[in-house]
């Protein structure tokens, strides 16, 4: 958990909001893969390599809110 007190709020913001959601047309990147993984369509290991790259940004985002609260509640 040190790890995401070393990374500032902007570029987690930038990364989740850039790397997270791209490529942006025809719908984020991510949106697609959460809709395959809601019918079980995510098979394919590309599928899978995408699901996890898109959403790394998003759990990490995620993740260090989690901490700011509970360092603000402690």
């Amino acid at each position: 958990m040190k790890a995401l007190d070393n990374l500032s709020w902007p570029i987690v913001i930038l990364v989740a909001l850039t790397l997270g959601l791209a490529p942006f047309t025809p719908e984020p990147h991510i949106w697609e893969k959460l809709k395959l993984l809601a019918v079980g369509e995510l098979v394919k290991p590309i599928d899978w390599f995408d699901f996890v790259l898109h959403g790394a940004p998003w759990v990490v985002l995620v993740l260090k809110a989690a901490q700011t609260v509970r360092k603000q509640v402690d």
